[in-house]
């Protein structure tokens, strides 16, 4: 019912747009230029009373439904059941309510649960239809007042524009408001971590061993949190990316720019952009399947023991998958630079190369250095190749063959299973990710800097 109603008022938005942008042409005619706003704008007004007070009326509406019901089935019950019960026990009551009222039943209800499964549904009904009757009967009475609110010198322009500015404020804060909310929800819990576990130890120590006894007599169940070699495996994978990705993407661009035809570039530009398309998980199954067991056997035709889930195999597939994100960076730097400097360049004898080298390259360089740091943060906070192709055990080593572990396989694997939410092996999965923002965010801040003043230069 609720996805009818937002093709309603999606229709009847529409139709309210057409009947206002009509009543606007109709004023346009014989008004000779005395028209404040084009008819498009009555149209929009219109339609915006139309739409958006129903819109916020349906969501309201269906946000506090299910509370409401809650509330009266809760009120409809024998005091002998809800008294002293505590609220666990109110939600598993409420729940063999509704699982009765949908058919599901398991055992043989007592007659109370059937009676509310019965009220249930009637509520519910009644809920519905209430709902539609007036959400349609608001988009009418919205329909007939801003319509008569239509006039010659009515300033639709100025109201649907001051609408469309609240939206955008909206939607500012909103993004403002969940980046906080992130912030918050990580300092909180990386804060009841450390009143468990020291800071120092977590930030310096050498020992990654998130296990929690759960009996009081078992073995190597302390618990170790030096998040040092968890640190070290991100680091060393995102090196390798790294490695892999630089070179291939700034020669792709600058193959591009300088040296490929027009009908070539058209041609490589969009095929080697299509690689970020392809989502990480294909990605990730590449790691597993190809690139791991070409690195083993490599490893074996060359007599040196590699391990299955070996950094260099997650490393290289993570650099693939960079290349078009350094190679479309690098291409717009290399483009931005003004031609008159690789005209100069040219005319004053250089060779293609030498300009790239010696004039493109070096005026480039921060914007370069911008979309390597960009890409330099998304290495570091990839999940999904790593999580497929990285090892699980924390190692504390730079040997790319060997198998390490990252934050994000980590935090991963700290959140599966049934531990206690507030245990430290749970919480420390909040201290990773606290690390893994600020330094991404500065990464970030570092490179959004650099492309900010390259671009204040040339512009």
């Amino acid at each position: 019912m609720v996805g009818y109603l937002f093709l309603a008022i999606l229709v009847f938005s529409l139709v309210a747009f057409h009947v206002g942008r009509a009543t606007g042409r109709n004023f346009a005619a014989p008004a000779g230029g005395q028209v404040h706003s084009l008819p498009s704008y009555h149209g929009a007004f219109v339609a915006v009373w139309v739409g958006v007070p129903a819109l916020m009326l349906l969501l309201i509406w269906v946000a506090l439904q299910g509370k409401v019901i809650d509330s009266l089935l809760i009120g409809m019950l024998p005091a002998a059941v809800t008294e002293g019960a505590a609220p666990a026990e109110i939600s598993l009551i409420l729940s063999e309510i509704k699982n009765v009222a949908a058919g599901r039943i398991f055992g043989q209800p007592t007659p109370e649960v059937r009676a509310a499964a019965e009220a249930l549904l009637r509520w519910e009904e009644i809920a519905r239809w209430s709902m539609v009757v007036v959400v349609l009967a608001l988009m009418l009475v919205a329909m007939f007042f801003a319509h008569a609110r239509l006039a010659p010198r009515f300033q639709a322009r100025n109201s649907v524009e001051r609408f469309l500015t609240g939206l955008m404020i909206a939607a500012a804060a909103a993004a403002i408001l969940i980046t906080i909310g992130i912030i918050a929800s990580l300092v909180i819990e990386s804060a009841s971590f450390f009143n468990k576990v020291p800071i120092q130890e977590f930030l310096f120590g050498l020992r990654w061993e998130p296990q929690m006894a759960i009996r009081a007599d078992q073995v190597a169940g302390s618990g170790a949190f030096g998040a040092v070699p968890v640190f070290m495996g991100t680091l060393l994978i995102s090196v390798i990316a790294m490695v892999v990705a630089v070179p291939v993407g700034l020669f792709a661009a600058i193959f591009l720019v300088e040296y490929a035809s027009e009908p070539v570039r058209n041609v490589v530009k969009p095929i080697l952009e299509m690689l970020a398309g392809v989502p990480t998980v294909v990605y990730g199954f590449f790691a597993v399947l190809t690139v791991a067991p070409a690195v083993r056997q490599a490893g074996s035709v060359l007599g040196i023991a590699v391990s299955p889930n070996a950094a260099l195999a997650a490393g290289a597939v993570m650099g693939i998958m960079l290349i078009p994100f350094i190679s479309s960076l690098s291409d717009d730097a290399l483009r931005a630079v003004p031609r008159t400097m690789r005209d100069g360049s040219l005319a004053m004898g250089a060779t293609r190369a030498e300009t790239m080298t010696k004039v493109l390259l070096p005026a480039a360089l921060p914007g370069i250095m911008g979309g390597i740091l960009l890409a330099l943060s998304r290495a570091i906070g990839e999940t999904m190749i790593v999580v497929m192709a990285a090892g699980l055990i924390a190692t504390l080593t730079i040997n790319p063959i060997d198998s390490v572990t990252t934050v994000t396989v980590q935090i991963v694997t700290l959140l599966i299973g049934d531990t206690e939410f507030d245990s430290p092996k749970t919480l420390a999965a909040f201290a990773l990710g606290l690390v893994l923002f600020l330094v991404t965010l500065g990464l970030n801040v570092i490179a959004l800097t650099i492309v900010r003043k390259y671009r204040e230069q040339y512009d």
